[in-house]
């Protein structure tokens, strides 16, 4: 069972970054988006593979959604990933 207060640490740094956005923070978020994504896989038991087929897309492109490290996932991928999962992506502008 996974365990609820990493979800809950995980959403808290979220909202820590939730402030003015740089460039060179979109590293950051993903980071967090990432690592918000395997702890509601954890939660809700969802292998990689299950989750690929919910957001219709193969194993290799969720894996690059998952490391936090890769940049290069667009926020469509990003959209199509929290749906997966029952959420959604919100980025706002202040």
């Amino acid at each position: 069972m996974a365990d609820p207060n990493l979800s809950s640490f995980l959403w808290s740094v979220a909202d820590l970054l939730r402030g003015d956005y740089k460039q060179s923070d979109y590293g950051k978020v993903k980071r967090v988006i990432a690592r918000q994504l395997g702890a509601l896989m954890r939660e809700e038991q969802l292998t990689k593979t299950m989750l690929a087929k919910r957001m219709q897309t193969s194993r290799a492109q969720l894996d690059r959604v998952l490391d936090p490290d890769n940049e290069s996932v667009t926020l469509g991928t990003l959209t199509r990933a929290a749906r997966a999962v029952g959420r959604k992506l919100r980025l706002e502008l202040v």
